[in-house]
């Protein structure tokens, strides 16, 4: 097999691995991951909330990856503005796209419109201290209600219930804690569409929820259903099983009095925001379930005070310049991670892998084996793949420099994350994160 250069769009966990198994799978393959931030490490980074430390973990084997010989991170750099697809393909043989999601998926419902109407995605970025969302965060509601039934909406019902200064061991950015300081939330309510074995939290997100000696979980007892379909679900999952456990724990408690509330309701339908200048409260329809794993509405409505509403339903890809997408589904069209055109032919050199490829489903596990995928594809075509037009594997950079991109080579991330412990140290905590990206290039150039 031929030589190989390769570009990877995005280093967080997709675009880390897929550089990961190709440099592993093919002794000559080179690959310079692309990065329009800088720093890597994408969600893991910067969708992981603050008091997640265990799940930081994968970090250090993602490290260990970027220290390969034949990997080379180039950080802030923005496809479509810093580098074109045709620059790509006079510098590289194959280009694997791993740019992930980081938009909301809208919810189609009345008053979504209204002022303290809010995407989780957005929120999550600005408390995981993104350099390119706005420093502060409005947290004058009292009574804030949380759509959906994934981890995502655990971890922004923890946070808004959560006191700030429980944070400030974690690597919590110092205007994420002064605005988590203002929050006035002490009644945060989760709203899932279906029953205890059919949400998607994982056992120990949903565990974590009660670790704060200031909040208290409050399961409601109305749509706690297990039906025939939710006991064999129980039954074959262990997964599962510990959740609904867990649900019961919390739906049996005592009240304790505690100043901080999560409220769990189940089989309840998110339908209308309620409001005449912002948010006054959720309108919801309750639901049962129909024995396959489904809920039905029942036509039957509650109205639950809140002053704020955080959609966590879901996050969606973005469309990049001069490739094909799927804008309903939210995804680069593909086969097997061969990039495909609007007639269904793949185009040569292009790949794809993590969400942006299969849609934002899966955890880490599944980031794996979709590179391992993705790879699969892209080294049964290598022999036939174009050879690109510049040979010297350095041009790109001079490239960028040239078109005014400041370069964040892995010495420069180097300098950034030491720079991120060294501040964290004289308060013993692992690192406190910078935020503005003025301030990350300034310690990654070691001004």
């Amino acid at each position: 097999m031929k030589d190989l250069r390769i570009a990877v769009i995005g280093a967080g966990p997709a675009g880390i691995y897929a550089a990961d198994i190709v440099t592993k799978e093919h002794a000559g393959a080179q690959v310079d991951l692309i990065e329009r931030l800088p720093a890597p490490f994408g969600l893991v980074r910067y969708g992981v909330a603050p008091d997640h430390p265990r799940i930081k973990e994968i970090i250090k084997a993602l490290r260990r990856v970027l220290e390969h010989e034949r990997i080379r991170f180039i950080g802030n750099v923005t496809y479509g503005v810093d580098v074109k697809l045709d620059d790509l393909r006079r510098h590289y043989d194959a280009v694997i796209f791993a740019t992930g999601a980081i938009t909301d998926r809208p919810l189609d419902i009345p008053g979504v419109e209204l002022p303290g109407n809010y995407g989780a995605a957005d929120f999550v970025s600005w408390y995981a201290g993104h350099p390119d969302v706005p420093r502060d965060w409005p947290l004058e509601a009292r009574e804030v209600a949380v759509l959906g039934a994934g981890n995502v909406a655990l971890d922004i019902a923890r946070m808004l219930a959560k006191p700030a200064d429980e944070q400030l061991v974690t690597e919590i950015a110092d205007n994420v804690y002064q605005g988590l300081k203002l929050n006035q939330a002490t009644d945060i309510h989760v709203f899932a569409r279906r029953g205890p074995a059919q949400i998607k939290f994982t056992p120990m997100e949903l565990r974590e929820l009660s670790h704060s000696p200031s909040v208290e979980v409050i399961v409601h007892p109305e749509g706690f259903e297990i039906d025939e379909a939710s006991q064999a679900a129980i039954s074959s999952s262990k997964s599962t099983r510990l959740v609904v456990d867990t649900l019961l724990k919390h739906l049996e408690a005592e009240p304790t009095g505690k100043a901080h509330r999560i409220h769990i309701h189940l089989c309840h339908a998110p339908v209308e925001v309620l409001g005449t200048d912002r948010v006054e409260a959720l309108r919801t329809e309750k639901t049962q379930l129909q024995g396959d794993g489904t809920a039905k509405g029942t036509g039957e409505y509650v109205d639950t005070p809140v002053q704020a509403v955080y959609r966590a339903v879901g996050y969606l890809s973005s469309h990049l310049p001069e490739l094909p997408f799927d804008h309903q589904a939210g995804v680069i069209t593909n086969d097997k991670g061969r990039v495909l055109d609007l007639d269904g032919v793949p185009l040569e050199g292009m790949y794809v892998t993590g969400w942006i490829k299969r849609g934002p489903i899966g955890l880490i596990g599944h980031t794996k084996s979709d590179a391992a995928e993705t790879i699969v594809s892209l080294l049964a075509d290598a022999d036939t793949l174009p050879v690109p037009e510049v040979a010297d594997p350095d041009a790109i950079l001079t490239h960028l420099v040239a078109n005014g991109a400041v370069v964040v080579d892995h010495e420069g991330w180097a300098r950034l994350d030491a720079h991120e412990i060294a501040l964290g140290e004289p308060h013993g905590r692992e690192r406190i994160k910078v935020v503005p990206r003025e301030d990350m290039l300034r310690a990654a150039i070691g001004e």
